[in-house]
């Protein structure tokens, strides 16, 4: 089985060259970092007793995915209507660069993916103009990494793929000849 980092020098740069006529390797879109989101104000406001401990278990959880430890997000400003106050912890962020992204994408896109329910492609329309992929899982368990007694209450996560494509034509290309199951419109 090839790794990311071979599949894309072999297969996707030639492909990309030869269709989009770039004629410097180093020009062709490559995803630049993927970023993880995890929005936990809900609990965090609802439940302040258990919080602490939520928010423990979905770090863990979190770590288990990605192999680093998320960044927490803090509300910036109270909102009442919400019961939010300022520094409550409402999310946690991991950016992945280098090897572990392409460790995180390939585990994505061949383990995580398939093992989701009623799943029938990545619409083209999660795609922005500037060729970036946003995907939303609605629950984490499809991470093999995660087991359910560990991470307790299932939690949805928000994925970017973040590209430095110019187009969002050469993004979907890009993702499609990345092994992307990406739907047919």
């Amino acid at each position: 089985m090839t790794t990311f980092a071979e599949k894309f020098k072999k297969n996707v740069i030639p492909a990309m060259q030869k269709e989009w006529g770039f004629k410097n390797v180093h020009a062709v879109p490559q995803i630049t970092k993927v970023i993880i989101n995890a929005g936990i104000g809900k609990v965090m406001t609802t439940n302040p007793s258990n919080s602490k401990d939520y928010l423990e278990r979905v770090q863990r959880a979190l770590i288990a995915i990605a192999g680093q430890k998320p960044s927490i997000r803090n509300a910036k400003q109270s909102i009442s209507s919400f019961k939010l106050r300022e520094g409550t912890p409402v999310g946690l962020m991991i950016t992945l660069r280098g090897t572990r992204k392409e460790d995180f994408i390939e585990r994505f896109v061949n383990i995580s993916l398939p093992r989701m329910r009623d799943f029938w492609g990545i619409p083209l329309k999660n795609f922005d103009e500037r060729g970036n992929l946003n995907y939303g899982i609605k629950e984490h368990n499809i991470f093999p990494e995660v087991s359910q007694e560990v991470s307790g209450k299932p939690f949805g996560l928000e994925i970017s793929f973040i590209t430095n494509a110019a187009k969002r034509e050469q993004a979907i290309s890009l993702f499609k000849l990345l092994g992307f199951p990406l739907k047919k419109e």
